[in-house]
């Protein structure tokens, strides 16, 4: 659960070491958005599997995303690779001697991504550099060896097995895909040193796999049309057993695989005659689950990540309104005691070696206030190193908190909003936007530092962010209520929202605007128009703006699998729910709207091209709205990438709402 204390001020570190940074003031951000998006500095790190040496991930002078280890026994970092146009993107430990990780520009918009992420290995000292799949759409010859690489569209599978005394990784090769959605994968086992890969029998139409950790194949996921099964085999002579069929455009066959633990069992997700998703084992032999959960929650699912040692597993870890760490190990759970006793006022994530015989933790410190630092703590001398931070430049004490409140819904369901007000402000009479997240179906946002709500804050704001229904992670039923409701219950709950910040007494009800990207737009353009009283002005980016053309846009990357089976129940059946489908879409209803509009669209969006925004900007204009402003960016898609645009497009926003959410004259 979230810290109990409500306001966070600066980190106490009790004693640890500073930080050399300077400051940016409020003031500044404020003028210059390019403060606040600016790429993080450090963004990983991972213990080779003895707990010997610790792997980084952190940002050069460049400006690059670059590859270093630091040898523990020394606390001497080692880079490994930096590239001039390229940024480390993932990476891995192979074994204890060797990583593997792949490449990319994190700054790059849509239009310019002309490469794949490629993958390499390296030993840890920098020797043994080795290109395994190409990048470009093409063969090619690695140095002096006129073996092929692997073909371009060949990727690491997520998570690899910590156990590996040899140079092999488990990868896949997507073999056919439309542009749209994926036909069919091989799995592979790919030889880091060499070079080679080999194909791995796996049941036909898999797309996830799971591996123990002796990386033996023993858990995956299939999907052909609207059809989906979990099949599980007992070791590598035993057929296939299917442990449950489902349709997985409609539900997640309340059986979600979260990892196979060291101890055999395999840990899931699943209802089990509740409404919100819980934590259990299954035994893969019997098929039953264990007798009682091992972690739930009466507000949130709970699907956790498994935090393992070679000998048990550890821990679960899991996101509700905060990230949270539950111990099944009790040296674990004292250890988090202890840290949490020495930085109090942010989430600590610990990680240990997968040996388990070093005194190394890593921790990974963070809040609402906060983006991440980190440290090593040495459980033997008691010693806290500080490693890096995220964003060095962000001062927590200038920073916004987050605040979670339960609200009901008009028709008596709870649900939570989250609020930030300006850091110093009095929380009252704001100036409020209410900020309403993409997907729909995505996990609820949570307590964590945003660049975007803490630029707004800054800006003098108030900002709730409504949980509205069809917002994952509220449990089964809060989804389901989301069906064939987009414009009608799903934009009841963002009005009760904003009716609710009134009455509270956070908003000024005479300064409330209403944003978002993707479906936020939508809701934006929908909010306008269904609840003109509330909302002075709205600022919608890469919004839909036909629900019809959802389905009549073949150039979008909706598959015809997600049209035909997914989307009839979610969104509406395009043919019987014609009428509701254009009654609730914002090309039709734009009449209505009489507030000043910003527009925004990526000229490259393939999930919602730019003809929804050209027939939204035509709509308002034809029925005599001339305060629209519209703005485009050629290289960007689905939301916005290179910085220059980031800094354009906020830029924008702040002038536009100062401008439109001015005080009324006394």
């Amino acid at each position: 659960m979230k810290p109990t204390m409500k306001r966070r001020d600066a980190m106490a570190l009790f004693g640890l070491a500073a930080w050399p940074v300077q400051w940016v003031s409020a003031e500044d951000l404020a003028v210059d958005p390019k403060a606040y998006f600016a790429r993080p500095q450090m963004t990983g790190a991972a213990f080779s599997p003895d707990g010997k040496r610790l792997a980084m991930r952190s940002r050069n002078q460049e400006g690059r995303a670059m590859l270093s280890v630091l040898d523990l026994d020394t606390l001497t970092p080692l880079p490994l690779y930096a590239a001039e146009s390229d940024d480390v993107l993932s990476f891995f430990w192979v074994n204890n001697d060797r990583l593997a990780f792949t490449l990319g520009d994190l700054d790059a918009p849509v239009a310019d991504l002309d490469a794949g992420p490629g993958l390499f290995a390296v030993n840890r000292d920098g020797k043994g550099l080795r290109q395994l799949v190409e990048r470009q759409r093409a063969w090619a010859a690695n140095g002096n060896d006129q073996r092929k690489l692997l073909p371009w569209n060949t990727l690491p599978l997520a998570s690899q097995p910590s156990q590996n005394n040899g140079s092999e990784i488990w990868a896949f090769r997507v073999e056919a895909y439309d542009g749209k959605d994926i036909g069919y994968l091989k799995l592979l086992s790919l030889n880091t040193a060499t070079g080679t890969a080999r194909e791995v029998d796996a049941p036909l139409h898999s797309e996830h796999w799971w591996v123990d950790q002796e990386g033996r194949l023993r858990l995956v996921q299939t999907r052909k049309g609207n059809q989906a099964t979990l099949q599980w085999r007992a070791d590598e002579a035993a057929p296939w057993k299917t442990l449950k069929a489902f349709d997985p455009y409609l539900e997640d066959g309340n059986l979600l695989v979260q990892g196979i633990g060291v101890d055999g069992q395999i840990y899931v997700a699943t209802r089990r005659g509740s409404d919100k998703l819980s934590m259990w084992t299954l035994d893969p032999s019997s098929g039953e689950l264990s007798a009682k959960p091992l972690a739930r929650s009466p507000q949130f699912d709970v699907r956790a990540h498994l935090v393992q040692r070679q000998d048990q597993v550890l821990g679960l870890r899991f996101t509700i309104d905060a990230e949270v760490t539950q111990w099944l190990d009790a040296d674990m759970k004292a250890l988090q005691q202890q840290i949490d006793k020495v930085l109090p006022r942010t989430v600590n994530r610990l990680s240990v070696p997968w040996s388990g015989s070093e005194p190394w933790v890593l921790i990974e410190a963070f809040a609402d206030v906060q983006p991440s630092v980190y440290y090593l703590f040495n459980r033997s001398t008691r010693k806290f190193t500080k490693l890096g931070a995220a964003r060095p430049d962000v001062d927590p004490k200038r920073q916004a908190a987050m605040d979670i409140h339960w609200i009901k819904s008009r028709d008596a369901r709870d649900f939570p909003v989250w609020v930030s007000t300006p850091q110093g402000s009095t929380g009252k009479n704001l100036p409020t936007l209410v900020l309403v997240h993409g997907g729909p179906w995505v996990k609820n946002t949570h307590w964590a530092w945003d660049a975007e709500v803490q630029y707004l804050n800054t800006l003098g704001y108030a900002v709730v962010q409504p949980q509205f229904r069809g917002t994952q992670g509220l449990g089964a039923a809060w989804e389901v209520a989301s069906r064939k409701q987009w414009g009608l219950a799903m934009q009841d709950d963002v009005a009760d929202a904003t009716r609710w910040a009134i009455a509270q007494g956070i908003a000024d009800p005479h300064r409330i605007a209403i944003m978002g990207a993707s479906y936020g737009g939508y809701a934006t353009l929908m909010g306008l128009a269904r609840d003109p009283e509330l909302y002075r002005c709205g600022v919608a980016w890469v919004g839909v703006t036909d629900l019809d053309l959802l389905y009549g846009a073949h150039w979008s990357d909706f598959s015809e699998a997600y049209k035909r089976f997914g989307m009839p129940t979610l969104v509406g059946d395009r043919v019987k729910d014609a009428d509701m489908l254009k009654a609730n879409s914002p090309i039709h209803v734009a009449a209505k709207i009489r507030q000043p509009v910003l527009l925004a669209y990526g000229e490259k969006d393939v999930r919602v091209p730019i003809e929804h925004g050209k027939a939204m900007r035509r709509a308002l204009a034809e029925a005599g709205n001339t305060r629209v402003d519209w703005v485009t960016y050629p290289k960007e898609g689905h939301g916005w990438i290179e910085p220059a645009t980031k800094v354009d497009f906020w830029t924008r926003v702040a002038q536009f709402l100062a401008r439109n959410l001015a005080a009324a004259p006394a």
